[in-house]
């Protein structure tokens, strides 16, 4: 190759290097302040009577992990009306009946009610199917916490949420939330856990910005699944459950419609919230993500497309790019491929050091940013062999329209 063919390739790769940097500046002074960890819960209300809640949990075959999280929910100390709602949604490992010994034990300061609501008709996920019986159950409750069977919670978080739901102090005194979620801390005891699962909270932040999410103005709307106290009126001014039956992503579509029917929402990291699911294995891991993974992209192949190329030039790009640079002595490329990959280690060290693992490994992000782009691309291919999003024995395809935004 002559000279002029190695300027050329340098011109691309320094072009290439700098597109990088330039996304890396984006994302971290433009893009909501999304890898800062301490969006908590808002400031609480004074101490004042406590409306009343219904904790309603869709569970299937969940018998591992109920002895875990049950207990915990069973036991809040909160100073109003309150009730547990498991609902049995198909188990076959004798959840319910678990559930039902679990509510009897002593010590358990809530009542429980374990109820199942059949199979769900055409349209409907289970988990959906299954929360709105149990909101049906709850009946004329003022706050509905929606939260997952594997989520343990210390015994003030109902109370917690419940009074941050109720109107926050200072600035926003009077302005209470509509919606207020938390997410879990997941677990991160297994080497595989350690590497996926901080990345996977700081892609979810990098995509939903707490801060937008919480602005009343903003477009952006998120929430977690696990755990999402949710005022009733709110849910039903917005077409209650069934507004959202045939979501996959179902959190995130009820804080958008919970947003768009004028209510505020309010979304960040938990203290006192917990999954106690194990994921020791990688393919646990990579189900997790990949049952979703194209739902989250609107089972658009465009936005599969653009999601690839975007995880390369912001991830790929930078460790690779920098190597390329130092081997070839080509500093225009080097210098500013390692500039972005320095901006993405400093942007991930703060979701480290939340889950309590040390600031080294957020030189591994490409690496696991490599993975969650196979497991994207997964989730697609799966989709196209028509398995969908499967979980725990059923799939369920791209719906036919897809829920507001």
């Amino acid at each position: 190759m002559g000279i002029c063919g190695i300027l050329a390739r340098v011109t691309v790769l320094t072009l290439i290097a700098c597109l990088s940097l330039l996304a890396w500046l984006w994302l971290t002074f433009c893009q909501g302040g999304f890898w800062r960890t301490d969006v908590r819960l808002p400031p609480r209300a004074a101490d004042s009577p406590r409306p009343s809640v219904a904790i309603v949990v869709p569970a299937r075959d969940e018998a591992e992990v109920l002895p875990l999280s049950l207990p915990s929910l069973l036991a809040q100390r909160y100073g109003g009306e309150a009730r547990v709602i498991l609902v049995d949604d198909g188990s076959t490992d004798g959840t319910g009946e678990l559930a039902r010994r679990l509510g009897s034990a002593p010590g358990a300061a809530l009542p429980l009610t374990v109820t199942s609501p059949g199979e769900p008709p055409a349209g409907w996920t289970g988990k959906l199917w299954a929360l709105r019986h149990g909101v049906e159950l709850a009946g004329d409750v003022e706050y509905l916490l929606l939260t997952d069977a594997d989520i343990a919670h210390e015994p003030d978080s109902l109370e917690n949420l419940v009074s941050s739901a109720e109107g926050a102090e200072g600035a926003d005194a009077g302005h209470g939330y509509d919606l207020v979620s938390q997410m879990a801390r997941l677990s991160v005891r297994t080497r595989w856990e350690q590497l996926i699962v901080p990345a996977f909270v700081y892609f979810f932040a990098q995509l939903y910005p707490f801060r937008w999410s919480n602005e009343p103005g903003s477009r952006t709307a998120a929430a977690a699944g696990g755990c999402t106290l949710v005022r009733r009126e709110a849910l039903a001014r917005a077409g209650g459950v069934a507004a959202i039956r045939g979501a996959v992503i179902d959190d995130v579509n009820l804080a958008r419609l919970v947003k768009r029917g004028g209510g505020r929402t309010w979304l960040g990291l938990a203290d006192s919230v917990d999954s106690v699911r194990p994921y020791p294995e990688l393919g646990q891991l990579w189900r997790m993500v990949s049952r979703s993974a194209y739902a989250q992209l609107r089972h658009n192949v465009f936005l599969l497309a653009g999601t690839v190329l975007g995880l390369t030039l912001v991830y790929l790009v930078p460790p690779v790019l920098t190597l390329v640079g130092a081997v070839t002595l080509a500093p225009p490329v080097a210098l500013p491929a390692l500039a972005a990959w320095a901006l993405m280690t400093f942007t991930y060290r703060p979701m480290l050091a939340y889950y309590g693992r040390p600031a080294r490994e957020a030189l591994l992000l490409p690496f696991t940013a490599g993975l969650y782009l196979l497991m994207t691309v997964d989730s697609a291919i799966q989709h196209w062999r028509g398995r969908g999003a499967a979980w725990k024995g059923r799939t369920y395809p791209a719906p036919e329209k897809e829920p507001a935004r």
